[in-house]
């Protein structure tokens, strides 16, 4: 039986991740509904993607028994407050990331979806790239011997490729600094972690400057490095001076986003999460990661409203 997805957002994320399942077999994902603030947005999105059903409130989709799954596509600030909406409601949800502002709200949602017995999950869509899966089969069978270090490079914080190859550990110290803007915008931030067994990585990243936007595993026995990426929905992998392509499947209309037709990926993998469960974002590392990212925000100075809240 297909998964029913139902869609909460009319925006240009849900768009892509509309056309990605579309690439995917009939037989095991069907969207089943859209739900939006507006009504008329909501039913422009259903003609276009072809969607049985739209609604004008997101209520009206959380009362709806004939879903499997909610995938959550809205403004970030409101993941917090929708996101509570339909796991109380008894709904399995997969949020787009963040999962909220600040690390607080992240273990609400967290303990709501254990408290009302269902499946949630941030949409952390490289994990679910093949290449993200032969970087985790080369690590296992120690391709690079002993991991010393990892560096990440992007126009955004890629802190969640450094404990996938950590296995999910907390790092032992964070040290960050970076430059902010007038508005208390972080404009560029670097980032050293040091873990156990005298382990360390470091991540740059920026919205000013063009990053090379990679990233590299550096063993005892050598590098294993992304080219060509970029790194968050890579098609490429290079390992010991052998590159490899993971082509995407071609979309039936256009994208947003890079590599958008990628959300297939993590929309089968939350199909699999469904019928046998084990994801490959597990809770533990999305509260870790909110944790890890409100240190850094500390260090660095900013602060968001929600904070306070």
């Amino acid at each position: 039986m297909a998964t029913r997805w139902g869609l909460c957002g009319a925006g240009k994320i849900s768009h892509d991740f509309s056309v990605a399942i579309k690439t995917l077999p009939p037989g095991d994902h069907r969207i089943a509904v859209i739900a939006s603030r507006s009504i008329d947005r909501a039913k422009d999105f259903a003609q276009k993607h072809c969607i049985p059903k739209a609604y004008g409130s997101y209520e009206g989709l959380a009362n709806n028994p004939k879903i499997d799954i909610v995938y959550l596509g809205m403004l970030h600030t409101e993941h917090w407050r929708v996101g509570m909406l339909f796991l109380k409601a008894g709904k399995n949800v997969l949020c787009e990331k963040p999962f909220a502002m600040n690390s607080r709200k992240v273990k609400d949602l967290v303990a709501t979806a254990k408290k009302n017995h269902v499946f949630l999950m941030v949409a952390i869509w490289s994990r679910c790239f093949p290449v993200y899966a032969e970087v985790r089969r080369l690590l296992a069978e120690e391709a690079v011997g002993d991991v010393k270090l990892v560096k990440a490079y992007f126009g955004s914080p890629r802190l969640k490729f450094v404990l996938m190859v950590f296995n999910g550990e907390r790092p032992e110290s964070i040290q960050a600094t970076g430059v902010l803007l007038d508005s208390g915008v972080d404009e560029s931030v670097v980032v050293t972690m040091k873990f156990s067994r005298k382990r360390m990585a470091l991540c740059a990243f920026s919205i000013a400057a063009r990053l090379p936007n990679d990233a590299v595993i550096a063993g005892t026995k050598g590098p294993l490095k992304y080219v060509l990426g970029p790194m968050h929905c890579p098609t490429k992998l290079v390992v010991n001076d052998k590159e490899t392509e993971y082509p995407l499947p071609e979309p039936c209309l256009p994208l947003n986003f890079t590599n958008s037709a990628g959300l297939r990926y993590e929309a089968g993998e939350v199909r699999q999460c469904l019928l046998k469960g084990s994801p490959r974002m597990p809770l533990a590392d999305s509260v870790l990661l909110s944790e890890i990212m409100a240190e850094i925000r500390k260090q660095v100075g900013v602060v968001f409203n929600q904070d306070s809240q």
